[in-house]
């Protein structure tokens, strides 16, 4: 029935839940799970700051960001092994987080997308609509929210 399923993750409490959820569907048809981190690059803004930054603060803010999203997307897998997901991968990209979810699930050929209903997201949710609501909207695949 699902043999890919996706599951976009944050870290979040509703993030966690839709992973178990996915882990739970993934144990009854045998599919992979494939666990998504999307973090943003920075803005103008904020890069100023990091132009501040003491000496003792390796990298680039970029690179803070993505070592941050390898963590979360790490303990994503480790959430899913222990609600026995029996196949799981995870992947960490950089872009818009409703269109770069809905264009890896296209790429990849994701059967089924699993997301939280609201995660730690920004104050752009609140302008321009959380990615859950944008998600559902662009996929070509099922979408289940969690």
């Amino acid at each position: 029935m699902f043999s890919k399923i996706l599951v976009p993750f944050d870290g979040s409490r509703n993030a966690e839940e839709a992973l178990r959820k996915a882990a739970g569907l993934a144990r009854l048809t045998g599919g992979e799970i494939v666990i998504l981190t999307v973090w943003r690059h920075h803005s103008l803004l904020e890069a100023s700051f990091s132009m501040a930054r003491p000496e003792a603060m390796p990298g680039s803010l970029d690179d803070v960001l993505r070592d941050e999203a390898r963590a979360v997307a790490e303990h994503g897998k480790q959430i899913a092994r222990e609600a026995g997901a029996p196949h799981l991968r995870a992947f960490v990209k950089s872009g818009p987080p409703a269109r770069t979810i809905v264009k890896w699930a296209e790429e990849k050929g994701a059967d089924l997308i699993v997301l939280g209903s609201r995660g730690v997201g920004s104050v752009e949710s609140f302008l321009l609509g959380s990615v859950s609501h944008k998600v559902t909207g662009m996929a070509r695949c099922p979408v289940l929210v969690v």
